[in-house]
């Protein structure tokens, strides 16, 4: 039941997202929405395309085998097997701060990273629940709707952009200051909503998740544990743009005020554990 609603919620949301887009775009014009959209589209598709390969890149991953990382390939394999995924390729991070996080296009192009620090850190059924709830991800097409998210708020910024240099509105008489206000408030919009879209998701493969682990206890003795530590042991150098990849929020490590959690990606740590319980 959490799922579904979480489901509904997000197609409410991305539904929003795009009413958002043809409001502002009333006021602006269809020639620089258009504009503003093929080069959006064409940017978030390339990072869509090439997710794994930027983001394991970015966390400077290694590759894992049998060979080199037996128990935890073996892990990934029998939980891929039971949520009816093909095999993705596995990654361990040069990290201490503890975290994981999935990637990928589709199913077949799919990868699972942990960093250093998590597998020091769990046990290994706290590693299960974690590894469960990346395989979610991957089968739940998360990054596909990521993409979708990102598209919309990018044109957004694109249009914001063109507005600061070019100015100006498309409706006669209209005022530019007043066509600007209406880019950069549908900016901030956009920026909340796929906030929002995100953390819907983080529910629902905390649910999925839990299933696939056949039982939550581990995911959320899992999840306390790593929002304790990646707090005392931030992330080096955190990329915001990748904040929604991983399992625990890495900004969140860092402080954050009543501002900076409207903008969050992930929910609070004691919601996700208080919903994986309510399951039992």
């Amino acid at each position: 039941m959490v799922a579904f609603t979480n489901n509904l919620k997000t197609a409410a949301l991305l539904g929003g997202l795009f009413a958002l887009v043809v409001f502002v775009g009333s006021y602006w014009g269809w020639q620089g929405m258009i504009i503003a959209g093929v080069f959006g589209v064409v940017m978030n598709f390339s990072v869509w395309f090439f997710s794994d390969k930027l983001a394991v890149a970015s966390m400077s991953a290694k590759e894992v085998d049998a060979k080199s990382a037996p128990e935890l390939v073996d892990m990934v394999q029998r939980l891929a097997d039971r949520a009816g995924l093909p095999m993705p390729r596995v990654y361990v991070c040069p990290q201490q701060a503890p975290n994981a996080f999935a990637t990928g296009r589709n199913p077949r192009h799919a990868a699972v990273a942990v960093t250093q620090g998590a597998l020091q850190l769990l046990d290994r059924h706290e590693l299960e629940g974690v590894i469960a709830h990346e395989l979610a991800h991957i089968k739940n097409r998360d990054t596909l709707t990521s993409t979708i998210a990102g598209t919309v708020a990018g044109i957004f910024s694109m249009l914001a952009q063109m507005a600061f240099f070019f100015g100006g509105s498309s409706r006669e008489g209209g005022h530019p200051l007043v066509g600007l206000l209406m880019i950069i408030g549908g900016a901030i919009g956009a920026a909340l909503i796929k906030a929002m879209i995100s953390r819907s998701r983080e529910f629902v493969a905390d649910a999925d998740g839990a299933a696939i682990a056949g039982s939550p206890d581990g995911l959320a003795s899992a999840l306390r544990k790593l929002d304790s530590y990646s707090r005392r042991i931030p992330m080096d150098q955190p990329n915001p743009a990748l904040n929604n990849l991983f399992i625990v929020e890495p900004a969140m490590s860092l402080g954050g005020d009543t501002l900076m959690r409207l903008f969050a990606t992930h929910p609070p740590t004691e919601r996700r554990v208080a919903a994986l319980l309510g399951r039992r």
